[in-house]
């Protein structure tokens, strides 16, 4: 009996379809990169205008965002497979968006830390989008889809803190009601345009909480010395990204005077860099240096990135400091493309599942250490001297342990294919990773 046509089978549908998932994750990257400008600002109207007090929720709000990733989005996945993956997209851009219209008009901190928490849950749906692709794209196709997903995550992420920094530049609370506006149109778009990816008769028979369990595939690390020990790496320097994500506002308005709209311009500027960096120069150095002088050279460089950032007195000598960070983006893909050769081929979704649950797991308690730290050297209680940038000096120290890990985990390594790094999707150091 021949199977139904598929809701995906007209070329109009199918391209309407990817369309709208490129939309939602370009949109849930921008609903996290918007606010990044003028949260901090709007938490320091409502505690009463001081920056050691916002530092420290600041960084509260960062660890609640990422805890919210880090629970669900496994458990949007496993949704999805037991309830199809357009019910799952939908209610979490229609959450999105009544989320972002309670958060721009809350009143108090209470209601602004309550909608950061839903924000994170319903912004979790990277995974039912990439589990979408899969559906409807076959199989010597999917690496060039995934790769736009890439790009619509690395646009949202440029776009978001730019047009953020200008929208509250006008209004401090203006980028959360056009966040709000967005995601209730693509919610509206998707109602009446995307099909269901995945047909019943494929679906789960019931769900298992086995299946959105974030911390079940890290155990695959521990049965690969070599790929355990660059895990340890990776974990290490997202942990490190999170002194930029809970610090940048604040250090630099504190330090330099900068107010949203100059943020926002400069974390546009780090994010295009560090594309660039990954999506270029990666390619072209692998064939000469190699994998295992790649990742040292990348680690280096960004800690003299994080150096300059801890250490310039004036704003000039900061901005010097942002090419050498966005050149630690060398360390990334060839990090992720030497753990891939040392793990069997039907591991390879488990590996990924496991370094996607580190930095989630970096990101629940980054924030808040990097914003305690910041807090601390720029209060009369000092342990050595008042020291704004400590965060990023930290950051720097984490690289360099992680530098050492990586010298001793791959000094036997032998040299890699290149193209080995070319179906990696970038990543850059403001990202929160998908």
């Amino acid at each position: 009996m021949p199977m139904p046509p598929s809701p995906l089978s007209s070329p109009s549908r199918h391209q309407a379809a990817l369309s709208f998932i490129f939309v939602t994750v370009m949109l849930d990257t921008l609903s996290f990169g918007i606010v990044i400008p003028v949260l901090p600002q709007l938490i320091v109207q409502l505690i009463g205008g001081s920056i050691a007090r916002a530092a420290v929720w600041a960084g509260a709000f960062g660890t609640l965002y990422m805890l919210m990733q880090f629970v669900f989005s496994p458990l949007q996945g496993a949704l999805s497979d037991r309830f199809g993956r357009r019910l799952v997209i939908l209610i979490s851009n229609f959450g999105l968006g009544i989320d972002f219209i309670v958060m721009a008009l809350a009143p108090a901190l209470w209601l602004l830390f309550v909608g950061r928490a839903v924000s994170g849950a319903s912004a979790a749906s990277f995974s039912t989008a990439n589990a979408y692709i899969a559906d409807i794209t076959p199989r010597e196709k999917r690496a060039a889809a995934f790769g736009t997903l890439g790009a619509a995550f690395g646009i949202g992420f440029i776009v978001g803190p730019a047009l953020g920094g200008l929208l509250g530049h006008w209004w401090i609370r203006l980028p959360f009601w056009v966040s709000a506006a967005l995601s209730l149109t693509n919610f509206g778009y998707g109602w009446f345009v995307l099909p269901e990816s995945l047909p019943k008769e494929r679906r789960s028979v019931r769900f298992d909480w086995r299946h959105a369990n974030p911390f079940g595939a890290i155990a695959l690390l521990r049965r690969y010395p070599q790929v355990f020990g660059l895990a340890a790496v990776f974990f290490l320097i997202n942990l490190a990204q999170f002194s930029l994500n809970s610090t940048y506002v604040l250090y630099t308005d504190y330090r330099y005077g900068w107010g949203p709209q100059a943020v926002g311009y400069t974390l546009a500027l780090v994010g295009l860099c560090s594309g660039l960096v990954q999506a270029v120069l990666v390619r072209r150095l692998m064939p000469s240096l190699g994998e295992r002088r790649l990742i040292l050279a990348g680690l280096v460089l960004c800690i003299a990135g994080y150096v300059a950032f801890g250490l310039a007195p004036v704003a000039w000598l900061f901005l010097l400091g942002i090419p050498f960070l966005c050149l630690g983006g060398l360390a990334g893909p060839p990090a992720q493309a030497m753990m891939t050769h040392q793990v069997d081929p039907h591991e390879q979704g488990r590996l990924q599942g496991a370094l996607t649950s580190l930095a989630s797991f970096a990101g629940i308690f980054g924030p808040a250490l990097f914003a305690n730290l910041f807090a601390l050297f720029i209060s009369d209680h000092a342990p050595l001297q008042h020291l704004p940038g400590a965060a990023f000096l930290l950051a720097a120290l984490l690289l360099a342990v992680a530098a050492m890990i990586a010298w001793r985990v791959t000094r036997h390594h032998p040299p890699a294919e290149p193209a080995a790094t070319e179906a990696l999707v970038p990543t850059h150091p403001l990202e929160p990773n998908p």
